[in-house]
């Protein structure tokens, strides 16, 4: 039967249903992710309206929660902003573009960067199965420096007063009699 040969009623209740199939089409692609606590900081969005519409050849997707992205299918890389603020850490610590990040591995293959020293942070979680850490990073640390930085990581320089480091202490002379 025709679409010509069916009541008008029936005609659009047809292109209804047809539109809202690929309205449903078009939502099976969203990503769920938990926003973080602090997402409606209006520093969050100075973040999220300059992230990427591409991470190393990964699209962007869309996602169903406030201050967050994704990238990829499966998401390879996940942007979160708006987590509580970072305490002092052991976990290794790096400038990625004046951003300085730290690197958490205990989850590999995804490893979860989060930012150091401004308020909200930043969360970037990276499947290195898809893509390198550092070219995720990379490509989130200009939209995340619109956020100004209130702290520094420091280097085991700053810790230790300067000069070299060494792992073993060199022994001092001994006195001539």
């Amino acid at each position: 039967m025709s679409t010509r040969t069916l009541p008008a009623r029936a005609r659009r209740a047809s292109v209804m249903a047809f539109v809202a199939a690929l309205a449903l089409a078009g939502c099976a692609g969203t990503v769920p992710l938990d926003p973080g606590p602090d997402s409606n900081n209006p520093e969050c969005a100075a973040i999220s309206v300059r992230v990427p519409d591409t991470i190393g050849g990964l699209e962007r997707r869309t996602t169903n929660a406030q201050a967050t992205a994704a990238w990829g299918n499966p998401a390879a890389v996940i942007y979160r902003c708006g987590l509580p603020p970072q305490p002092p850490s052991d976990l290794p610590c790096f400038d990625v573009d004046g951003v300085d990040w730290l690197l958490d591995e205990s989850n590999a293959p995804r490893y979860v960067f989060t930012t150091y020293g401004r308020t909200p942070v930043t969360e970037v979680i990276v499947d290195i199965t898809f893509i390198a850490g550092s070219d995720a990073v990379r490509a989130l640390s200009g939209p995340v420096s619109a956020v100004d930085a209130d702290a520094r990581c420091l280097a085991a320089t700053d810790v230790f007063g300067g000069g070299t480091v060494s792992p073993t202490p060199t022994p001092s002379p001994e006195p001539t009699p």
